[in-house]
């Protein structure tokens, strides 16, 4: 009898341990999401940590011709892996997996320099609210923005080597200057886990705006001194880290409403 009794603790132990092991794995599917003006290829230092580190990492490309188009380009993206998945988002692409990230499959958000929009909001109303000091866009007839060039390595890139900021300037993807003004749905970060990276240094969203965000959400927040917009290739470790962070723990963590 007490050999059974000691058999089915054992095995009792045996499978809590199991579970909670399991609870413990970190997420290692990783879906990075670009801002305007750019596209999936500034990501590539932090797309080289993290597969070094083991994570499975996807760059959803997506348009910039709609709010719509880019939500569902990323979507397309998040279909095509088994899960769980975490989604970054960087700047405008901050405002895409606030809505993409209702997905059952996600299970955390991250936010780099990046709107965490609630329900209601819009980039433009916001951007007005806390003003940021870049200077004007250029406007195409056809109402597609980018950055002057020559304004660019200041306002979104500062920290970034001359060269380097001086071709991503010239390599621009235009924007629809639409999805400035998409209005959000319900917001992801309310129901799921969050951490947010503010930029000091950034021009293009004002870092009060981003500090706001992340309160909000009640993020998990770093701030990274000294960098511009672009802080996820100008600090891709520090960036890596605390999605690497948010990786493990958003299994096991809970959002708060």
């Amino acid at each position: 009898m007490l050999k059974a009794v000691l058999g089915a603790s054992t095995l009792a132990l045996t499978l809590f341990s199991g579970a909670s092991q399991a609870q413990t794995q970190p997420i290692k599917e990783i879906v990075l999401v670009h801002g305007a003006f750019v596209n999936g290829a500034g990501w590539k230092p932090v797309y080289d940590i993290l597969t070094k580190d083991g994570y499975q990492v996807s760059i959803a490309e997506h348009p910039l011709t709609s709010f719509s188009a880019d939500v569902t380009a990323v979507k397309r993206t998040i279909d095509a892996l088994p899960g769980p998945v975490l989604l970054v988002g960087h700047s405008y692409g901050g405002a895409i997996i606030t809505d993409a990230g209702n997905d059952p499959k996600v299970k955390g958000l991250v936010y780099i320099a990046a709107h965490a929009l609630d329900k209601g909001e819009t980039e433009k109303a916001n951007g007005k609210r806390f003003p940021n000091s870049a200077r004007p866009l250029r406007k195409s007839a056809d109402g597609y923005l980018t950055i002057a060039p020559a304004n660019y390595p200041a306002d979104f890139a500062a920290d970034l080597p001359t060269a380097q900021a001086n071709f991503e300037a010239d390599a621009q993807e235009w924007t629809n200057a639409s999805v400035f003004a998409a209005v959000a749905g319900e917001p992801a970060w309310r129901h799921k886990p969050t951490w947010y990276a503010v930029a000091k240094m950034d021009k293009i969203i004002n870092p009060n705006l981003e500090r706001m965000y992340a309160k909000r959400a009640h993020a998990h927040t770093i701030e990274i001194a000294g960098a511009s917009h672009s802080v996820y290739e100008s600090h891709p470790q520090q960036v890596a880290a605390l999605i690497e962070e948010a990786a493990r723990q958003a299994l096991n963590d809970k959002a708060m409403d």
